[in-house]
């Protein structure tokens, strides 16, 4: 057993582990990107300039927001396709396969496309919103280049192209679901709302952690889609944390601090997520 496990054993080793281990060791030196050998052991100086830097503390807000907009919507949205698949059973086959063609859309084919819907004048999306009188022209909404717009704008390629995953994940958790619970709870007179609330949403728990955990995760790390689109801007509105950390250590070569503030995004990560796996699925786990 132990020798059919060492293939992925050392694959972790040299992909995962050993990058974590240059990644923490950096984020002790003042290292810089044109001499990585030359770097100077400067204790916790470059967590010290993340935790008070207002660049990096409003990346992290905007990372948030990000997230919680992305998040919710996938959620929300794909929640209601998988309870529609769930009503029309096998008559969803193919609506389904026809719900999940966005994931195999590569992201920054995504952001791309998206990025040309969204510009102001020419994007197809002011010109229905004019066409439909919304708007009196097509360059009053400028989605990518508003402050206030930006972060909305650069989360609807990563909706569009993940809702579909949450839907089919939830549904799979549905189907899952006893169906003896659902008649039982029929004759006990429970609504259908009520058979929801009480039976089915509290038996989707794990599912439902772990689809809010993947997706947070994801989102949480977007690049890609955000750099296609705006590359940050405008004047760093959508400028995220991956972003940041990217421009502090590809362009600006400041592998330390760069490297210290995705420690301290990595271990955000990992507290949020079991947060949310103990509140959500510890939870279900100990009312049963």
């Amino acid at each position: 057993m132990a020798v059919l496990l060492l293939p992925a054993g050392l694959f972790l080793t040299a992909f995962v582990a050993y990058p974590l281990f240059l990644l923490l060791r950096d984020s002790f030196y003042e290292v810089s990107i044109y001499a990585p050998t030359e770097g100077v052991f400067v204790g916790l100086d470059n967590y010290a300039k993340a935790l008070t830097s207002s660049r990096v503390l409003e990346s992290a807000q905007r990372t948030l927001n990000y997230t919680l907009i992305a998040l919710s919507a996938e959620f929300v949205l794909g929640f209601g396709a998988a309870l529609l698949f769930d009503a029309l059973g096998k008559r969803s086959e193919v609506l389904r396969t026809i719900f999940a063609f966005p994931l195999m859309i590569p992201p920054i084919v995504a952001g791309l496309l998206w990025r040309f819907m969204l510009i102001d004048n020419i994007g197809i999306v002011n010109h229905l919103l004019e066409t439909f009188g919304f708007i009196a022209d097509s360059s009053d909404i400028s989605w990518l280049g508003d402050r206030d717009l930006v972060l909305f704008s650069v989360a609807l390629p990563n909706i569009w192209l993940t809702t579909s995953f949450v839907a089919l994940v939830l549904y799979t958790g549905l189907q899952n679901i006893p169906a003896e619970l659902i008649e039982a709870a029929k004759i006990d007179g429970a609504s259908a709302w009520q058979r929801f609330r009480r039976v089915s949403v509290p038996l989707l728990r794990p599912v439902i952690a772990v689809v809010l955990i993947i997706r947070g995760i994801d989102a949480a790390r977007a690049f890609d889609m955000i750099w296609i689109q705006t590359e940050g801007g405008p004047r760093f509105a959508s400028e995220i944390l991956s972003i940041h950390i990217y421009r502090n250590m590809i362009r600006y070569g400041n592998v330390g601090e760069a490297s210290a503030i995705a420690t301290l995004f990595m271990f955000s990560m990992v507290i949020i997520s079991a947060i949310v796996f103990f509140s959500i699925w510890g939870r279900g786990t100990s009312q049963s």
